[in-house]
């Protein structure tokens, strides 16, 4: 049985799911502090909506954290199922 793939996506939503609640923040508490509605973090948590580039460095600030933080721990994750950088 071949081994489920991981997108960046889900990957992502993953990681910013694990950055907060490791920080201890509600998703509306990361909101507040980010400037990006509540709704929109439970998307991308859920992988059913994709952050911008911009999005991504205001939740980065919220967090307290780089965006290049953010995306080693996404590609860590999806190297966990095989789809890490690939060339």
């Amino acid at each position: 049985m071949p081994e489920e793939t991981t997108t960046p996506q889900v990957a992502f939503g993953r990681v910013l799911r694990a950055a907060r609640l490791k920080a201890s923040i509600s998703q509306e508490g990361l909101a507040l502090d980010s400037t990006v509605q509540r709704q929109f973090i439970s998307l991308i948590e859920r992988d059913e909506n994709q952050p911008t580039i911009s999005t991504i460095f205001r939740l980065a600030s919220a967090l307290h954290t780089r965006p290049s933080e953010l995306m080693a721990l996404t590609e860590a994750e999806m190297e966990k199922s095989g789809q890490g950088q690939e060339s």
